[in-house]
């Protein structure tokens, strides 16, 4: 007889059920069948067989805003990220909870690549405790679940603003009360309208990607919109910071900026740090004039956006050459763009002109 060494012994095994089917299993060194080899039903298809093994669950590997943060914008969208795609069938309201308290916190669940979003109906509150929940109810597209919920814990801050409501008025790059002109090759990105007037001279050669309303009820209505917002934004009283003069050369965090004159960003650039909270809102109010000098520029830093800055202007604003602006200016009277100033964000006049000079214009993403 030939000896085999027991490490390279198959045994074979005849399953009835099989007709004449050998299913051959490496035997261990102890002799018992590799208990690896043997399991049939831990297969990545296997939702049971997956879900009973930790190492193959899906974990929550980040969460916006992180555990245990403070002063957290009321404005805040609340993610949680996972370490793979998952089903996002699975991904709810009813697996994706928020509480303030034992009071639950309505809101809508999105999904995108490898990130759930749940964005609130409504604000936050001020300075209140939240609790967020991704339950064991959320599972990968092969049916594995979270071994155990994924709770957390933020803070929302007692300074924390909620944005200004534009209302229709936000679907306007470019609105005026009077007239709209421009000259050169000015490229607006979100609709132009004028109202009660009805004029707009300069496009083309200027190009509007967007829609124009020129003395409609469209327009009528963003106007309307925007004198709510423009009184919004100059009534906010929570914890205002007082300006005055010459803004350059700062570095300013989210927050109420007051001022009882005229604001300027004419010596040195404007940095306006979120901190990280892509939500938090700036609100910049001044009773006169808003201008910057030729190539001064806003910075958006710590993940600011132009979509949450606002200017409410007592008077007229006037952007210098080439400067580069960012947040919606909401001016009683007129705005004037020097030639080449960008502005990322709107220009918003309620009762006189908007004037361009080959400027790019790009409302801003919400």
């Amino acid at each position: 007889m030939i000896a085999f060494p027991r490490a390279l012994f198959l045994l074979l095994v005849i399953l009835p059920a099989c007709g004449d089917q050998l299913v051959e299993f490496p035997l261990g060194r102890d002799g018992a069948v590799g208990a690896a080899d043997a399991r049939t039903d831990g297969g990545a298809g296997d939702p049971d067989a997956r879900t009973s093994d930790a190492s193959l669950a899906p974990r929550v590997i980040a969460t916006g805003p992180a555990d245990v943060a403070i002063d957290v914008s009321i404005n805040r969208t609340i993610t949680a990220t996972f370490d793979r795609p998952m089903d996002s069938t699975t991904l709810t309201a009813t697996t994706f909870l928020v509480r303030q308290g034992a009071t639950p916190i309505a809101g809508v669940v999105t999904y995108a690549g490898s990130t759930a979003t749940f964005t609130p109906d409504t604000v936050l509150g001020l300075g209140l405790v939240y609790t967020a929940r991704i339950t064991t109810g959320a599972r990968d597209p092969q049916g594995a679940a979270l071994v155990a919920d994924h709770v957390w814990t933020f803070t929302t801050g007692a300074c924390s603003l909620a944005p200004v409501a534009l209302l229709t008025a936000g679907n306007f790059a470019v609105l005026a009360g009077s007239t709209v002109t421009s000259t050169g090759a000015t490229q607006v990105t979100g609709d132009l309208g004028v109202s009660p007037g009805t004029a707009v001279t300069g496009f083309p050669p200027g190009n509007v990607t967007g829609a124009q309303h020129l003395g409609d009820p469209t327009a009528a209505q963003g106007t309307a919109d925007l004198t709510t917002a423009f009184n919004d934004a100059a009534g906010r009283t929570l914890c205002a910071v007082t300006v005055a003069g010459n803004l350059g050369g700062m570095t300013l965090t989210p927050g109420l900026y007051h001022s009882t004159s005229s604001l300027g960003i004419t010596s040195g650039d404007l940095t306006l740090d979120a901190q990280g909270d892509g939500d938090a809102v700036f609100i910049f109010q001044m009773a006169s004039t808003l201008t910057t000098t030729s190539g001064r520029q806003v910075i958006l830093a710590g993940g600011a956006r132009a979509a949450n800055v606002y200017w409410q202007v007592g008077s007229s604003a006037t952007l210098g050459t080439t400067s580069a602006f960012a947040g919606t200016i909401m001016a009683d009277q007129a705005i004037s763009l020097g030639t080449g100033a960008t502005l990322d964000g709107r220009a918003l006049a309620r009762i006189a002109a908007v004037t361009l000079a080959g400027n790019t214009v790009t409302r801003p993403a919400p």
